[in-house]
């Protein structure tokens, strides 16, 4: 189970979109009529009329899940797992209005909710997108929801804005970083796609800490676009394919079969920027050695670092 969180300021562009909208189920109210889009408007603008200043005065959630939830789903239930979000969220005593979507294969909901409370108070949007994905977290675990194990099953053609750049980076980081034996011939392979690699130094040195990529005008932290995309763990799986390429390469000339031509490639951090050429031999001999254009307080910062989010 995932959550959006979204604020705005007409309920009229709002109450038209959800119920409106091709295959949309009124599923629940409170302090709303339903019967039409006019009245569901005036009743939510009459609320808010208690405390004009709000100006942002309308909350839009999405709460969706993986089709494999299906079977776990009705209205019933639907209407019970809005309620409970809501209490979590800290939205309460105020109107709200939830409606099913069934236009995608991924069941979901739309919440609306007036953050003109019924006593005329604003209901705070601080910190909502931090407690949204643990309130998410804790609701999938405690109801047995699907959790999906990569990024493998997420609809890309409905994906927009930054989503759609993390996503298309994803796919290109992981596919280039299956291939690549080393940082030049990585990047060479995202400078293709039109992605450009960004590295972060320590300061005032030429340590090389952390690792940006920039697509479209986008930039996007490694470890933004996926847990096994930080600096340390490319580095990690760069030096496995170099391993491993260098094995085969032995025991082709073991059996008398010289391997094909290539580019010299003495170790899998060819390529990086101010990489010492005296360390390439050191990378040879000793490849778990951390050397100094890498900070060796990496690996200790990333094991304090706790699994970010849910992926359906």
């Amino acid at each position: 189970m995932i959550g959006k969180i979204m604020i705005g300021s007409s309920f009229g562009g709002a109450v038209r979109y959800v119920m409106q909208k091709e295959q949309a189920i009124v599923l629940h109210s409170e302090g709303v009529r339903t019967q039409d889009v006019k009245s569901a408007i005036h009743d939510f603008n009459a609320q808010r009329q208690m405390n004009p200043e709000l100006g942002k005065a309308v909350g839009h959630l999405v709460l969706s899940w993986s089709g494999f939830d299906k079977d776990k789903l009705s209205p019933k239930i639907m209407v019970e797992r809005a309620a409970e979000y809501m209490a979590k969220m800290k939205i309460q005593n105020t109107q709200y209005l939830v409606v099913e979507h069934r236009d995608t294969n991924q069941p979901h909901i739309h919440i609306l909710y007036n953050r003109v409370d019924n006593a005329g108070k604003s209901i705070s949007d601080r910190f909502q997108k931090r407690i949204n994905q643990k309130v998410c977290k804790e609701m999938t675990l405690k109801h047995g929801y699907y959790i999906g194990k990569g990024k493998t099953l997420v609809n890309r053609a409905r994906l927009k804005g930054i989503d759609k750049t993390r996503y298309e980076l994803a796919d290109q980081i992981k596919m280039a970083s299956r291939s690549a034996v080393n940082w030049k011939q990585f990047e060479g392979a995202l400078s293709s796609s039109g992605i450009t690699l960004i590295y972060k130094y320590k300061s005032s040195t030429d340590q090389i800490e952390g690792i940006s990529f920039q697509k479209d005008g986008t930039v996007l932290k490694g470890s933004k676009v996926d847990r096994s995309m930080s600096f340390l763990a490319l580095d990690r799986k760069l030096r496995e394919n170099f391993q491993q390429q260098m094995s085969v390469r032995r025991r082709m000339w073991e059996r008398g079969t010289p391997p094909p031509a290539q580019e010299e490639m003495p170790s899998h951090r060819y390529g990086l920027p101010h990489y010492k050429e005296e360390n390439l031999l050191k990378d040879l001999m000793d490849p778990v050695t951390q050397h100094d254009t890498i900070n060796p307080n990496l690996k200790r910062k990333q094991k304090r670092k706790k699994s970010r989010g849910l992926h359906l």
